[in-house]
């Protein structure tokens, strides 16, 4: 078909961008659309849908559609049956691509190619981005691309995705009419199968000259050690265990002056307002409360600088690759271990993640133990008992007392969710094992940009969690513990006779069995919906406490004083196992398809976190921690 009787969608022809995963592909569409794209979900499900537009050199605007990453177009996970149905026209609600855009990894033709072969066969237009062709020339692989178009019958054009002007060839081919015809299959009714793919990628490369890999040395050096049988999993937890000690040392300065901070503005604005409604609101309730939250950023910047690093640097798949075995052992496979890990930054996320588990039950196992991983949001209670309750003192001369509590609790999650996945393994009726098979990129510098986007997306999200549903929930949460007024002649803080008191001691006769009070059962319920709002809830609970004769102080030495250990550390238990919050409940309940097992998530996590704090409590209690 002419490229000029084409019929084009009135905001502009579409490109999908198809590829393996790890081939630079969505760098290539940040590359193209920069800040210029919108991102909302496929009809239907929750594959996450990525779209931009951009302008070519000749000044025409396209649009582009950055496709979940796949192996092949026979589906075997969500992600990859996205991919199929697009360029096929199946998916619902969504136009068919007039071109797509096949971007190759350089280095490793004989995997990408495949998949090109296999978008030809859609009957769509194709072009092949070259990618990492910079990589590809660093270790000795020269591909021609005059050849390699011969040799596939579509234009390819060199790119360097994270370069500035790395995609210029891909933008001036796109203003070239050519590049939107279909190509001319000699057989394009044959039902090719898998061995035929491969001997036709395996006559391109030799064409090519590149019919013999070429070893990553660099990376294969590193990989004696990293993969080494007996070293691996040591270095592994070395890694982890560093990440958590670090959390704690390098955040205290930054979290002191923070602190210092949120008292000067509540002591400055107390004294500039007067005594009324209006100034408890400022002080007690959002300075107070907000104020006691946001001083936890600095260690989850620290979490997630280091988590930035591993993945940037290739060291997240040979992690899972380590731990195969192991979570082999409870009926998973290493294939869960990045849903899994980016659960600790954020539930939401590695519940998503899960997607690309081609098994079904594996991925239903993974998604229902996700919670389990300790997610930034808890850190600001872990900081905040840790501190009150932990003593700063070296542990052999080298650890961090408080650190170690901290990977402890970390550890403690991880073991149970393990036990989790074991026990559903032992229920299942049907039990599947499949080798895992995964692409090991090559290992590279991590770029400081990359780095720095992600931590500062992470630091608008905070924030916005902050000034968003915190403030909203910390303001409720003042106006509950401080109406109605307390009865003329009463003793007491006002709170214990608002509305926030008598639900908390309503909530005290379920808790008191497991150590909790009734300031800590009242800020459970806010907590449900962000579990760092629960920190903000206690600050705004114990500021509005204070009686004539007492004042408002900071909230660590507070409950420190306040508090028994066997409480601390029951409320610790609580918070390993403890349903995480409303937001994670609603993405279970759309990845898994109803309620079914959402309810029964919340049910198994709220039984556990009960089961674990009163055992807690009971032992500590008897230890004589009361």
């Amino acid at each position: 078909m002419n490229a000029a009787v084409m019929h084009f969608h009135p905001a502009g022809p579409l490109a999908a961008l198809v590829g393996n995963p790890n081939c630079g592909k969505t760098a290539l569409f940040n590359r193209l659309t920069g800040s210029r794209q919108k991102v909302a979900n496929y009809a239907g499900v929750t594959v996450e849908r990525k779209e931009g537009k951009f302008t070519t050199p000749a000044g025409k605007t396209l649009r582009v559609l950055d496709l979940p990453g796949a192996y092949s177009l026979h589906p075997r996970s969500p992600d990859e049956r996205i991919t199929s149905d697009v360029l096929a026209g199946r998916a619902v609600g969504e136009k068919r691509p007039d071109l797509a855009i096949c971007v190759v990894d350089a280095t490793n033709l004989r995997r990408n190619l495949r998949l090109v072969l296999a978008t030809r066969r859609t009957g769509l237009p194709v072009v092949v981005a070259l990618n990492m062709t910079d990589l590809a020339t660093a270790r000795g692989i020269q591909v021609d691309a005059q050849k390699l178009s011969q040799a596939l019958g579509v234009p390819v054009v060199d790119t360097v995705a994270i370069e500035a002007h790395g995609a210029d060839a891909l933008l001036a081919l796109l203003d070239q009419p050519d590049a939107w015809q279909r190509p001319a299959l000699a057989n394009p009714d044959a039902d090719e199968t898998v061995e035929a793919d491969h001997e036709t990628v395996r006559r391109i490369l030799q064409t090519l000259g590149l019919d013999r890999a070429v070893p990553n040395l660099t990376s294969d050096r590193i990989d004696r050690v990293v993969l080494n049988p007996w070293l691996g999993l040591p270095l592994l937890a070395v890694v982890l265990f560093l990440i958590f000690q670090a959390v704690f040392a390098w955040a205290e300065a930054p979290m002191g002056a923070i602190e210092s901070i949120t008292g000067w503005a509540g002591e400055t604005v107390g004294a500039l307002l007067p005594d009324t409604w209006f100034r408890s609101l400022i002080v007690d309730g959002i300075i107070a409360g907000a104020g006691g939250v946001i001083v936890f950023l600095p260690q989850i910047v620290i979490l997630f600088f280091f988590i930035l690093v591993l993945e940037e640097s290739g060291y997240l798949p040979r992690a899972a690759f380590l731990l195969d075995r192991m979570m082999g052992g409870v009926g998973l496979s290493g294939r869960s271990f990045i849903p899994l890990l980016s659960s600790f930054a954020c539930a939401i996320p590695g519940i998503m993640a899960a997607r690309t588990i081609s098994n079904p039950r594996d991925r239903l196992v993974t998604i229902m133990i996700a919670p389990l991983m300790t997610c930034s949001a808890r850190l600001p209670v872990y900081a905040l008992l840790i501190g009150a309750f932990i003593p700063r003192r070296e542990v052999g001369g080298l650890f961090e007392l408080q650190g170690l509590v901290l990977f402890s609790l970390y550890v403690a999650g991880i073991v149970g969710a393990m036990l989790i996945a074991w026990l559903a393994q032992r229920l299942a009726t049907q039990r599947f094992s499949a080798p895992l098979m995964m692409e090991l990129p090559g290992y590279h510098l991590p770029r400081v940009r990359n780095i720095a986007i992600g931590l500062w997306q992470r630091i608008k999200i905070f924030l916005r969690r902050v000034g968003g549903i915190i403030l909203a929930l910390t303001i409720i949460l003042w106006f509950l513990a401080s109406y109605p007024a307390p009865p003329v002649g009463a003793t007491g803080a006002p709170i214990e006779y608002s509305f926030a008191g008598t639900l908390g001691r309503a909530l005290a006769v379920i808790f008191e069995p497991i150590g909790f009070n009734w300031q800590i059962s009242i800020s459970l319920i806010p907590g449900l919906a962000a579990r760092e709002v629960m920190v903000g809830a206690l600050g705004t609970v114990y500021a509005l406490s204070a009686t004539a004769d007492d004042t408002a102080q900071a909230l660590m030495p507070l409950i420190a004083s306040q508090w028994t250990f066997a409480t601390a550390l029951s409320v610790l238990a609580w918070f390993v196992f403890a349903p995480q919050c409303l937001a994670t409940l609603a993405t279970v309940k759309r990845e898994t398809g109803g309620w079914k097992w959402t309810l029964i998530m919340t049910g198994y996590l709220f039984g556990l976190a009960y089961l674990a704090s009163f055992v807690t409590y009971r032992i500590a209690t008897a230890a004589g921690w009361s």
